[in-house]
């Protein structure tokens, strides 16, 4: 059954007859279904790399409304993947840059630009009033802060996510089936899962993601075909494989199940353990204090947390290198006298390493090199690479 009431539909005009006629010629889609496409009202939750397919299938299959939800400035590095964007776009916010590109496929489309960071306090405004929303977020607080508000809203959520080489997609809808938290009742520990930014994405990934998702939310629209409810589709792409798996809706959920303890938002940086409130704050030094601090040649130990490959990027001389996943079992390699300054790309994965390393009970001092190799890169040592 199709999400689109019948007393929202419209009549097509004679343009979009002749625009949409691949669709028309299709049973499963028809003048009908045409219809509820011109009719319904989809949100993109991120213009990046899952969003960019997204956003252009939807234009142009005659969505009638589309929103576009995001916070960042197109930067060089998004272009090897997020097609909505261009050179020319560098240094703009993602959202005018998509909403110019989506407007170029298809003029009669409403965009409607929310250039916005998605909030437990906004999400519910947001989100109201869409038909379906289709997730092409990268982290895991705003995965969980999307899945709670459209369970609360009962709204679909056409879900995507990315990594490397392989990319997963399915539907959560809590009215049919389980949501994001029967998948994953539990955040895993900061730092643990990285990023794109931090562990790489083969750039035509997220296009077969996000065309899937595409895929799913017209299904949603027209009400018909085997849609991804109850269902986790994972696609590899170095090896060429796609498997499945089943999805079931946990009765003890939090959210969605039988007895919800969860009837409101919550505070979702805090609930994926990014701003525990009780620890102390973490000692940083900035890229020109660690060097100063080199040159005066302080004894300083230095641990690069990054993984194998990214050593193949950047290496910082004289480093010790113990990847992420392995600190607190090699702790005992780190002398507690000498002061100990933890690395990464961008400052993150080993901000969250000093806190691992303290709950595990290391005693010595412990500094984090703010904004990460990335920042030493542009301030110390310009002829390396940011990446």
């Amino acid at each position: 059954m199709s999400i689109i009431s019948e007393d929202r539909l419209e009549e097509l005009s004679g343009h979009e007859m002749s625009r949409y006629s691949r669709h028309l010629l299709l049973p499963e889609v028809g003048l009908g279904g045409q219809r509820r496409l011109k009719a319904a009202r989809v949100l993109i939750a991120g213009t990046g790399g899952l969003g960019s397919p997204l956003a252009l299938y939807l234009a142009a299959a005659g969505i009638g409304t589309l929103g576009l939800l995001d916070f960042d400035l197109v930067e060089e590095s998004n272009l090897q993947r997020q097609i909505l964007h261009s050179v020319k776009d560098i240094d703009r916010p993602k959202t005018a840059s998509a909403r110019d590109r989506v407007k170029d496929v298809n003029p009669a489309l409403k965009v409607i630009v929310h250039n916005t960071r998605l909030t437990a306090k906004n999400a519910l405004s947001v989100l109201k009033g869409y038909d379906v929303v289709a997730d092409g977020t990268d982290n895991f607080p705003t995965r969980y802060l999307i899945n709670d508000a459209c369970v609360l809203l009962g709204i679909p959520l056409v879900y995507g996510s990315i990594l490397q080489f392989e990319g997963q997609a399915t539907v959560f809808d809590a009215r049919r089936g389980p949501c994001y938290r029967c998948l994953h009742p539990a955040p895993p520990p900061p730092g643990l899962v990285p990023s794109c930014g931090e562990g790489g994405v083969m750039g035509a990934l997220p296009g077969i993601i996000g065309a899937i998702q595409a895929c799913e939310a017209i299904k949603l629209i027209l009400g018909g075909g085997h849609g991804l409810t109850g269902r986790l589709l994972l696609f590899d792409a170095w090896e060429m494989r796609a498997r499945e798996f089943s999805l079931d809706k946990d009765p003890n959920c939090p959210v969605c199940g039988e007895h919800p303890r969860i009837t409101e938002l919550i505070d979702y940086e805090e609930f994926c353990g990014l701003n525990r409130k009780e620890e102390a704050p973490v000692q940083s030094l900035t890229a020109v204090e660690l060097r100063d601090r080199l040159d005066r040649r302080e004894p300083l130990q230095i641990i690069d947390i990054r993984e194998p490959h990214e050593q193949t990027l950047i290496r910082f001389e004289n480093a010790k290198v113990v990847p992420f996943g392995q600190l607190v079992r090699r702790m005992d390699e780190f002398d507690p006298s000498v002061d100990a300054v933890f690395i990464c790309k961008i400052g993150q994965r080993s901000l969250y390493a000093i806190r691992e390393l303290r709950r595990a009970g290391y005693r010595g001092r412990m500094f984090n090199l703010a904004e990460g190799l990335n920042s030493w890169a542009r301030e110390i040592d310009t002829g390396l690479t940011q990446y």
